[in-house]
């Protein structure tokens, strides 16, 4: 049995409103929310006066590269590092080594996240030319989601043939997520800047490279395969404001077949990024110029884009350091992407309850995750409490990521996670972690 926890004296932000409330969790379950339960016994006591209680982030996309690529990172430090950054549960992407191409290989992840994840976890099933029928194979109730990578991916993940994604779209009954990138115009780009700069093309080519014409094309291609075949659609990593008019605000969230995400870091840096921190914050799709986040942004306001996660995706110092054709696409930012959306918070860009929409209720909606998401009596109790008022500077001292590096070092943030309660085990309080217990294997209602 899980020991009782006592949140008092919070402002809780859930589902629209910020309320006053007090919390009693037990069993791993939120069992009370009250205007006061100072009278309760609890074994842990949190006096959250003068800060917010928010449900968990969850994370949609992050990369942790376990197995076959762990001197990169592990599922027990990226997942502790999203702990200490207030995201509570996460989904795996599958282009690992091997990547998760067969039931066999997403079970292997799944008993490796048992025993070593603080955090709540998911795996996606992986998505090549030739392994339909092992996608079909994936248990809706139990698996986030299927994975196609419209655009490079390590490994045999690259799904390019016309007739395996008609295939997959008119068969699968999962939630399809996708990295839409056409590989085609990628490719002539390539040849381009190689004819004109050969080995030293410098970083900021990259926007040109892996362009607006080919996030469009593979965008617009995988929307018309699910509207062709009723799929449920989830596109991943939305880098351009022409493509934020693809999708739909008119209809609500549960009801959509088709839904998009926004990432941190294409509302956070934009080209001019490039000079300063070269391939700190070369990914794929491309970070570009300072009006595609602007774009990005108010699609995510007005509902166009659903879920913003991070796509958090480590690799180490010595390899983002090399020249720009070998230095690998990613960034880590799984522990600092709430911190991140708080600060957007403070300049008056989005609001507290907004944030807590695209970060924590959409993903569990878009998902049809069960008992997650929001602060409800009987749900999962997946919380942190932020202060915001609490400047934190990230330097290589607090950071958790196995790479031990980030592109934010030396930027301080208004907001600090203060507590992180993962299905009802206090799982960071005040920069000190508790690992008696791991997280949960995340359950979805389909």
């Amino acid at each position: 049995m899980l020991p009782a926890i006592l949140i008092l004296n919070a402002q809780l932000v859930n589902e629209g409103k910020i309320l006053q409330k007090d919390v009693l969790v037990k069993n791993g379950r939120i069992e009370r929310i009250e205007g006061s339960l100072a009278h309760v016994k609890a074994d842990y006591l949190i006096d959250a006066a003068g800060e917010y209680l928010l449900p968990g982030a969850i994370d949609d996309q992050v990369h942790f590269r376990q197995p076959g690529l762990t001197h990169k990172a592990t599922i027990a430090t990226e997942s502790k590092a999203a702990v200490a950054g207030g995201v509570t549960s996460f989904m795996e992407m599958p282009n690992t080594m091997p990547p998760t191409l067969t039931q066999e290989l997403l079970e292997e992840k799944y008993a490796i996240a048992a025993k070593t994840s603080l955090a709540n976890y998911s795996f996606f099933m992986g998505t090549s030319n030739d392994n339909l029928e092992e996608v079909l194979r994936t248990d809706p109730r139990r698996v986030c989601g299927v994975k196609i990578f419209m655009g490079s991916s390590t490994g045999n993940m690259l799904v390019d043939d016309p007739n395996t994604l008609e295939a997959i779209f008119s068969q699968c009954p999962l939630l399809i997520a996708t990295h839409c990138e056409d590989e085609a115009t990628i490719a002539a780009q390539t040849t381009l800047y190689r004819q004109e700069y050969g080995e030293n093309v410098p970083i900021y080519c990259h926007a040109d490279i892996r362009n607006v014409d080919a996030c469009l094309k593979s965008s617009t291609l995988a929307i018309e395969l699910a509207r062709r075949h009723g799929t449920r659609l989830h596109i991943l990593h939305i880098s351009t404001a022409e493509e934020t008019a693809l999708f739909d605000n008119r209809v609500p969230l549960a009801q959509k077949r088709i839904t998009a995400e926004a990432c941190v870091h294409h509302l956070w840096f934009d080209a001019q990024h490039y000079y300063t921190l070269g391939t700190r914050i070369k990914c794929n799709p491309s970070i570009k110029e300072a009006r595609h986040k602007e774009a990005i942004l108010q699609a995510v306001l007005d509902n166009r884009i659903d879920v913003i996660a991070t796509d958090h995706a480590p690799h180490t110092w010595e390899e983002k350091s090399q020249g720009y054709w070998k230095a690998p696409s990613g960034l880590p930012l799984v522990q600092h992407g709430l911190q991140m959306m708080l600060d957007f918070v403070a300049q008056g860009k989005i609001s507290l309850t907004q944030v807590v929409e695209k970060m924590s209720h959409a993903p569990a909606i878009c998902f049809q995750i069960k008992e997650r998401g929001f602060i409800r009596e009987g749900y999962w109790a997946d919380l942190v409490v932020v202060n915001l008022n609490c400047p934190y500077t990230v330097s290589k001292h607090n950071l958790l990521y196995k790479c031990g590096w980030s592109p934010l070092e030396g930027h301080t943030f208004r907001a600090t996670i203060s507590h992180t309660i993962v299905s009802g085990h206090l799982a960071f309080s005040k920069g000190k972690f508790n690992e008696s217990k791991m997280g949960e294997r995340i359950l979805f209602d389909r």
